[in-house]
C-alpha cells in the first residue's frame, strides 16, 4: 500500500488487536452482572476510571489541546460516547450480546445520514443499500422478540439508542478531524466526559454500592480495561492507516468475534430471524463503510469508542 505522505504500513497489528480486545470484551462484558448482580451503572463507573489508563498512554509526550474548538468537539464526542456506554451496559444485563452488538454495528447508518443531511455529502448506491439492509435488520430483530415481555423490547430500544449515540459521535469525530483536532486530544476529552458522567451513574444507584465482594469490581475492571485499551488501539490504528479502511474492522469484525464467542461461551442458540438480522446488520455496516473507502477525506476521521 502507498499513500501521499500518510503512513499506510503498521496499522494492521493495532487493528487486529482492536478486534481481539473489543470482540472478547463484548462477549464477556455482562459477566459481572450475571455472576454477582453488579449494577450496570457501577459497571459504567469502573469503565470510566479504566479510561484513564489508555488516556495516559495516548497523551504521554503530547500536548493536550485545551482550546475552545477541541474542548467543544471533545465534549460532544465524549458525552455521546459515554452516554452510549451507559445504555449499552444496561442493555447487556437484559439482552444477548450476539444480538445487541450487531445492532450497535449499524451506527455508520446514522453517521452516513447525518453527513448527507448536514454536510451535504453525496451518497452512492452502496451507502443507500447499506442503510436499507440496516433497516431490514432492525425489523428482523424486532420480529425475533415478538414473544418477549417488556425486557425483550427494552434491550432492543437501548441497543438502538447506543447505535444512534455512537453514530452521532462518529459524525462529530469526523467534524473534529476536519477542524484539525488531533486524536490524542479527542481521546483525552472523551476520558474527561466519561468521568463527568460518573455522578449520574451514582445517582442512578442511589449511592455507591459497597456490599459486593471484591471479585465483582475486579472482574468489572478486567473486562472494561479490554474496552478502554481497545479504544487506544483504535486511536493508534487511525493514526497509522486510512480511517475509511480501519472503520470496517471496528464496525464488522469485532461484532463478528463477539457473536462467535458469545455463542461458544454461553451456548445460546439464535433464532432464524436473529441470524438473518445479524447477517444483514453486518452486511449493511460493511457496505456503508465500503462506500466511504471510495471517497477522499482530507484528514483522518474516527469510529465510535
Amino acid at each position: 500500500m502507498t499513500g501521499s505522505g500518510v503512513p499506510t504500513r503498521g496499522w494492521i497489528p493495532y487493528a487486529g488487536l482492536l478486534v481481539v480486545f473489543w470482540g472478547v470484551w463484548g462477549a464477556i462484558s455482562s459477566l459481572p452482572t450475571k455472576l454477582y448482580a453488579y449494577p450496570d451503572p457501577m459497571v459504567y463507573v469502573v469503565w470510566a476510571l479504566t479510561m484513564l489508563v489508555p488516556a495516559w498512554f495516548s497523551l504521554r509526550g503530547k500536548k493536550f489541546d485545551r482550546g475552545r474548538v477541541a474542548a467543544g468537539y471533545g465534549l460532544l464526542i465524549g458525552l455521546t460516547g459515554a452516554g452510549g456506554q451507559l445504555l449499552l451496559f444496561k442493555a447487556l444485563t437484559i439482552g444477548p450480546a450476539y444480538v445487541i452488538f450487531p445492532i450497535v454495528a449499524l451506527s455508520p447508518a446514522v453517521t452516513v445520514l447525518l453527513a448527507f443531511a448536514v454536510l451535504r455529502e453525496r451518497l452512492g448506491g452502496w451507502s443507500w443499500a447499506g442503510v436499507l439492509l440496516a433497516l431490514v435488520a432492525v425489523v428482523l430483530f424486532s420480529v425475533s422478540t415478538g414473544d418477549g415481555g417488556d425486557s425483550g423490547w427494552l434491550y432492543l430500544v437501548l441497543a438502538a439508542g447506543v447505535c444512534v449515540a455512537w453514530g452521532v459521535q462518529a459524525f462529530f469525530m469526523r467534524k473534529a478531524a476536519l477542524a484539525g483536532v488531533d486524536d490524542a486530544s479527542t481521546f483525552g476529552w472523551m476520558t474527561v466526559s466519561g468521568l463527568l458522567l460518573i455522578p449520574v451513574a451514582v445517582l442512578m444507584m442511589g449511592g455507591l454500592p459497597l456490599a459486593f465482594p471484591w471479585q465483582a469490581p475486579a472482574l468489572t475492571a478486567g473486562t472494561q480495561l479490554l474496552n478502554s485499551v481497545g479504544a487506544l488501539f483504535l486511536v493508534m490504528a487511525m493514526s497509522r492507516g486510512k480511517a475509511s479502511i480501519v472503520a470496517p474492522v471496528t464496525n464488522a469484525l469485532a461484532p463478528v468475534l463477539t457473536i462467535v464467542l458469545s455463542l461458544l461461551f454461553f451456548g445460546a442458540a439464535p433464532t432464524g430471524f436473529q441470524i438473518a438480522g445479524i447477517v444483514l446488520a453486518l452486511a449493511g455496516s460493511t457496505l456503508m463503510v465500503y462506500r466511504a473507502e471510495k471517497t477522499t477525506e482530507p484528514v483522518l476521521g474516527s469510529a465510535a469508542l
